[in-house]
């Protein structure tokens, strides 16, 4: 989720009841070595225990990237065993982890020796259908001093593809003591709830289902819970929460890269809302770089007017 869980996504995620939140993925070496955008991304925005994800191939290079992030305020280090991007495979880190469990432990022994903030780990159901190896790892890595295992219920061969299997994720949730967290295809309340009753799993994680609709998380966090959520903002709030969230990019990234940014979370927001822009006015709206152009789309947008003339 890189690109995506981003301070101000998180920052509007935790307003609408987010239990928990992830920052985007932090390459362990660039952020030893003083890389930029891998210190933006450690920054803390928000209230909530503060979760940093790391990700690298190299226990010298997790172990200082650990010791940096809690020197920076972490409070939980998460183990990234999941991404399956190519660029990140490539570099035998995220998923490609799933192919060398012993590997794999060795980066996990060196964050846990490295600082004493609680380590958790975000994997896979395996690498492809022929090694569905997540109960193992997991039980390896609750062994040497993880405190929680969250599954996509894909391979890493999967990619996004198809559907998550939640049912698998039980293997780990037999196999280890402590909560594991359901990952992928949740969209909404009664997804939840499935991926809870075919898991077993202590928790759901959201990643997808919230691009432009981040109060989800707590609505279905709330309802899990038999409580009332937080109702979706319309309007004029949603004009509100989407021109802020827009400005706090901009500022985040910087003008130049807080544009591009931008443009997927806006195409989201719409899409969300169901509003059908037309080629012209959608191109205008994410290819703008003139601040006050955009708020003001957003606003012309966001409208009830807009929704029923569309």
């Amino acid at each position: 989720m890189a690109g995506i869980t981003d301070a101000p996504f998180r920052k509007v995620a935790e307003r609408f009841g987010a239990g928990m939140v992830v920052s985007e993925m932090i390459a362990s070496n660039a952020l030893v070595v003083g890389n930029q955008e891998m210190a933006r991304r450690l920054r803390k925005p928000n209230t909530l225990p503060h979760m940093v994800q790391l990700a690298g191939c190299e226990a010298e290079w997790m172990t200082r990237g650990a010791k940096v992030a809690h020197d920076a305020g972490a409070d939980i280090i998460d183990i990234n065993f999941g991404c399956p991007s190519k660029r990140v495979t490539n570099g035998f880190a995220g998923s490609a982890l799933m192919r060398v469990p012993d590997h794999a432990m060795t980066l996990i022994d060196a964050v846990v020796s490295a600082t004493p903030l609680p380590v958790t780990v975000k994997m896979r159901l395996g690498w492809d259908d022929d090694s569905l190896n997540a109960a193992e790892m997991a039980r390896r890595a609750v062994d040497a001093g993880v405190k929680m295992i969250t599954v996509h219920g894909r391979t890493r061969q999967q990619f996004y593809k198809g559907t998550a299997r939640w049912e698998l994720v039980r293997a780990v949730v037999e196999a280890v003591d402590v909560p594991v967290v359901v990952n992928g295809d949740i969209i909404d309340l009664a997804a939840a709830r499935e991926a809870l009753k075919l898991s077993g799993a202590a928790a759901v994680m959201l990643g997808r289902g919230a691009q432009g609709k981040p109060w989800a998380i707590g609505q279905i966090g709330a309802g899990l819970a038999c409580q009332d959520g937080p109702d979706a903002p319309e309007s004029d709030e949603l004009i509100a929460i989407i021109s802020e969230q827009y400005e706090d990019m901009l500022s985040e990234y910087g003008m130049a890269v807080g544009l591009r940014a931008a443009r997927k979370h806006l195409d989201w927001y719409a899409e969300a809302a169901g509003i059908a822009l037309d080629k012209p006015t959608r191109t205008a709206f994410l290819n703008s770089e003139a601040p006050a152009e955009v708020l003001g789309m957003i606003r012309t947008i966001f409208s009830g007017d807009w929704k029923a003339a569309a």
